[in-house]
């Protein structure tokens, strides 16, 4: 590719600092399961298309993971990235499931990805592994280096995650290997714990500051606010429901229950009324808390990231914000 068209836009990016790090990412966001054939199949050409698109839209930092299709976002998202200056983007990814050679067959639907299972995932939050799957990940990315490594969900892992991995993380950020160092969570507890009880630069928040769960909004981001360490949102749509609320839509990677699809067109039908979008208000939402540095969506191709783009820098009214929270939509 090669091609310097792809970084034009109207300006140069809005950059914001991760806590006390000195990598700076832009307050969109993408990530890179939906490139990864999330539920379905992605080609190639329209993953680098969805690359490129945010790209286009001024989308700076990228978040990826070896689950993620096994390695596949990895591979995509990479093969875009490498063909641009390295100082134009920030990267992100996780460490905590390496990937290892699997001749079982089949496919890896059960993990939600329509790749064949070329691989297995193995848990692990030793020192080694952290280091293991880090320098997996560079390889297939084809860079020299990512700015931002996540530990990626340690729920049932918690003693190890804290007493192995999070210290091998602070030797890479200490030795220069990496920028920032943080965990991924789709949770608020351990998150909260690693803001309060270790040095992370960032914590990577999915599905728990949404219209539809306000649940990070108690604890965690009071505490990241106060310690100075920033918070990347994931999840805005809850996995669908707020993207398009109907009868199937997903929610956190199920079929939505009926209140909360009750409640997500409710509000619909008030941003509506307000002169604006369902989506925009998703997203208005969980960029406006000032402990939040950057928004990451999902899209699976170039009409998706515009829309999300479009979405994301639509004006969402304060009369709307008003009334969900004296309908009891929002906490006050």
């Amino acid at each position: 590719m090669n091609d310097p068209a792809v970084l034009t836009g109207p300006a140069e990016p809005v950059r914001r600092r991760l806590g006390r790090s000195g990598v700076e990412v832009t307050p969109l966001a993408l990530g890179t399961s939906g490139i990864a054939n999330l539920y379905t199949p992605v080609t190639e050409e329209q993953a680098r298309e969805a690359v490129r698109a945010a790209l286009r839209r001024g989308v700076r930092h990228f978040d990826t993971a070896p689950h993620y299709g096994l390695g596949l976002a990895e591979r995509r998202l990479g093969a875009v990235l490498r063909e641009l200056p390295r100082d134009a983007y920030t990267v992100s990814t996780k460490v905590g499931r390496r990937l290892e050679p699997s001749d079982a067959g089949g496919d890896d639907l059960a993990n939600g990805f329509a790749v064949p299972a070329t691989h297995r995932r193995v848990w692990d939050f030793s020192a080694d592994g952290v280091r293991r799957s880090l320098e997996a990940s560079l390889e297939r990315l084809g860079l020299d280096r990512v700015d931002v490594v996540y530990l990626h969900d340690p729920d049932d892992h918690e003693a190890q995650a804290f007493r192995e991995a999070y210290p091998a993380l602070e030797r890479l950020r200490s030795e220069g290997v990496v920028g920032a160092i943080g965990a991924g969570m789709n949770q608020t507890a351990m998150l909260t714990r690693f803001v309060r009880d270790t040095d992370v630069d960032v914590v990577l928040c999915a599905g728990r500051h949404t219209l539809l769960d306000h649940s990070a909004a108690a604890e965690l981001l009071p505490a990241a606010l106060d310690r100075g360490v920033s918070v990347v949102v994931g999840g805005a749509f809850n996995s669908g429901l707020l993207a398009d609320p109907r009868p199937d839509a997903p929610y956190d990677y199920a079929t939505a229950p009926a209140a909360l699809l009750e409640r997500a067109l409710r509000i619909k039908e008030a941003a509506e009324r307000h002169g604006t979008s369902l989506r925009a208000a998703a997203l208005t939402h969980c960029a406006a808390h000032p402990a939040v540095t950057a928004v990451l969506v999902g899209a699976r191709s170039a009409a998706e990231v515009d829309d999300c783009a479009d979405r994301f820098e639509e004006p969402v009214p304060d009369a709307l914000w008003e009334e969900l929270r004296a309908t009891g939509q929002l906490d006050a």
